[in-house]
């Protein structure tokens, strides 16, 4: 089998540092790995894949001396813009965790198990993005109730775990609780929800909900679905909440449901009320799954259907997603 080289971009930060975790459970074929970070950590040393790495700066010239075939970036939209093409030009597919490409119409946007297809339009830019983490676990239940049923409305409500805002939004968390003031949020989000992610635009939303709607229509591959959303930052250290409410083209009977989402790749169904069976973050955490419970009609509206999802915004919604477009991409011998 083919060895790659492959290099991790944002080694050092909270995603960066789950992308090596991921990578060495999922043993990809790869003869060597080169960490790059920002300049500062330059020189740091991290113990990965039993050996000791030394921190690479991320600059023109180290990119040209460390050539490999696969770049895997958690570094944030500015140095993906600045970064991605010079990888690309020294002969690497890169897989962009930023929002930075995601919008280009040139660049795919993968879930792997909704829509590994899109992954052959790689060659325009040499560039695949990972969706935004409250978007990916969303597309498994939806695809599989769009390719069943067809998806005529789409109402997105989530209620998103802090590590989704890095490192900061973490400590805003834990040092809320001790009554110390936030500095990464506007407010508290200790004992608090925030209706806030991202910045707001002009028409009332903010940019979190508008790329779960764009995305959606994109990775589903139908610009016309109508969608809405609300975002609220939840005090969850770990993994996003989902209420999702659609309204469905076809009459459905929930047992149609079940079996469509059973059959799902990636997606867990866990729906046993009289039990209280549903899924939680604190079962999600430090897992790849997506979780989908509560599964009910929305007796309000013809054809509607309510469904809770779950998934860990960190693994599934960046590291896990983005190291399966590498698999993916390996197996169709795309690389």
């Amino acid at each position: 089998m083919k060895q790659y080289k492959i290099a991790v971009v944002g080694a050092t930060g909270m995603v960066g540092r789950k992308f090596l975790q991921v990578l060495e459970e999922r043993n990809l074929p790869a003869s060597e790995y080169f960490l790059f970070a920002s300049e500062r950590s330059a020189g740091k040393k991290i113990t990965f894949m039993g050996k000791e790495h030394t921190i690479i700066a991320t600059t023109e010239e180290e990119i040209a001396a460390h050539p490999v075939d696969i770049a895997l970036f958690s570094a944030g939209g500015g140095t993906s813009l600045k970064f991605a093409p010079v990888f690309v030009a020294n002969g690497a597919v890169v897989i962009d965790n930023s929002s930075a490409w995601r919008t280009d119409p040139e660049v795919p946007l993968v879930v792997p198990e909704v829509n590994a297809h899109a992954l052959k339009g790689f060659k325009k830019k040499g560039i695949v993005a990972n969706p935004n983490c409250s978007t990916i676990q969303a597309m498994l239940p939806l695809k599989a109730l769009n390719d069943k049923f067809g998806i005529e409305r789409v109402v997105y409500s989530t209620y998103q775990s802090v590590s989704g805002a890095g490192q900061k939004g973490w400590e805003d968390l834990e040092n809320g609780v001790k009554g110390i003031a936030p500095q990464k949020f506007p407010y508290p989000i200790a004992f608090n929800c925030l209706p806030h992610i991202d910045v707001f635009l002009p028409n009332g939303y903010t940019k979190e909900e508008e790329k779960m709607m764009f995305e959606t229509r994109k990775i589903l591959e139908a610009p016309d679905m109508k969608i809405t959303a609300t975002t609220v930052r939840v005090p969850v250290f770990s993994c996003h909440s989902e209420s999702i409410n659609v309204q469905l083209k076809k009459p459905f009977e929930l047992s149609e449901v079940f079996a469509a989402f059973e059959e799902m790749e990636g997606l867990i169904v866990m729906d046993d009320p009289a039990n209280n069976v549903y899924p939680m973050p604190c079962i999600a955490v430090n897992t790849d799954p997506v979780y989908v419970g509560r599964i009910r009609k929305d007796e309000s509206v013809e054809n509607g259907l309510n469904i809770w999802v779950v998934a860990d915004n960190i693994r599934k919604g960046a590291a896990t997603n983005a190291v399966q477009i590498a698999q993916k991409m390996i197996e169709m011998d795309l690389i």
